[in-house]
């Protein structure tokens, strides 16, 4: 059996470091290469701790694989107390899946208390978000098997289901082009991974293409959260400017939802006065007092397929596989 004497030697590091490394010691300062090579070393050896030999012997009578949920986004993240929609459909997707072939979930928060510990509990993981290369190496540990969905760490190593925002985007202003509209805005949020901005290809993609059709406008473009809340305090802010565009498209329906409340409040009329294109097609996009003309995006099934992918990697496949879901635009009543 491989002792963690063996693992320190051949990574040239103290045994101590090598123990909480593997035990997902959450004081430890070591550099991401310092952990990669403890962990490559101690696969290579086959080292297995205590716990996750107890663990695969509980498993050993069950034919049920246990999949593990990890949601990136923290409670702080949430507008009221409530999960983004976006996110809430991907998980929903991956739990109605594994209810239909019978197999037990765990739902993992993102910094709870000893989260290795469950996480080492499970075959397989579905993370839904992005994730910081010092999470990944915490989890990785425990499991060789994981899923991202909207987020892309290392094609070359993990499964991935991601979105071509770009492509998505480019429908968008392409539908408001060719209806006519020229002074066309931009509403969106800030992504985050920890406390890092990082791009949002919605944002990015907007200003490429107007600025190739010489129609930008940096004063039609906010910038905030994505909240319903700041959609709409956005577009108040918007309209009081008095230099309003002709069109906006919005990163996500919450945001639209709230500008169109705005826009209402203003009185003024959407399409008429002011065209909206959201983005994710929530269910609330239907039902909203103008229904929402959107991008739909097929986030259930993303969450569907997440859990194929992670049991098509128990069962043996090696090569990791990037899937790019596509987007379709829905027409309603929020553009001409």
């Amino acid at each position: 059996m491989t002792t963690i004497k063996e693992i320190a030697a051949q990574a040239n590091v103290s045994s101590s470091t090598v123990s909480r490394v593997l035990n997902n010691d959450p004081t430890i300062s070591v550099t991401a290469e310092t952990r990669n090579r403890i962990l490559e070393v101690s696969k290579e050896l086959g080292y297995k701790t205590v716990r996750k030999r107890k663990t695969e012997q509980k498993r050993a009578s069950s034919t049920s694989p246990r999949i593990g949920i990890f949601l990136t986004h923290t409670l702080e993240e949430q507008e009221d107390g409530v999960d983004d929609p976006f996110f809430t459909s991907i998980r929903q997707g991956v739990e109605s899946e594994c209810i239909n072939r019978g197999i037990f979930t765990n739902k993992v928060i993102r910094y709870v208390e000893k989260c290795e510990q469950i996480i080492d509990e499970i075959d397989g993981l579905i993370v839904i978000g992005s994730m910081e290369l010092n999470e990944i190496y915490r989890i990785e540990g425990c499991t060789d098997n994981i899923v991202f969905i909207d987020g892309s760490p290392n094609e070359d190593k993990y499964d991935s289901i991601v979105i071509d925002f770009e492509k998505a985007t480019l429908t968008a202003l392409t539908h408001l082009l060719e209806q006519g509209y020229q002074k066309i805005g931009y509403i969106g949020g800030r992504l985050r991974m920890a406390e890092q901005i990082i791009e949002d290809k919605r944002h990015s993609t907007f200003i490429k293409k107007m600025k190739s059709k010489g129609l930008y406008d940096e004063d039609f473009v906010l910038i905030g959260e994505y909240t319903m809340t700041q959609g709409y305090e956005m577009m108040k802010e918007a309209i009081k400017k008095g230099k309003l565009p002709e069109a906006f498209f919005v990163g996500s329906d919450s945001m639209a939802i709230g500008a169109m409340r705005a826009i209402h409040e203003a009185n003024l009329k959407i399409p008429e006065d002011i065209a909206i294109v959201g983005f994710n097609d929530i269910q609330m996009a239907r039902f909203a007092s103008t229904p929402l003309t959107t991008v739909k995006v097929f986030t259930e099934q993303m969450g569907r397929l997440g859990v194929q992918m992670l049991l098509d990697r128990l069962a043996g496949r090696e090569l990791p596989l990037k899937v790019i879901v596509p987007t379709k635009l829905m027409l309603r009543d929020s553009t001409k």
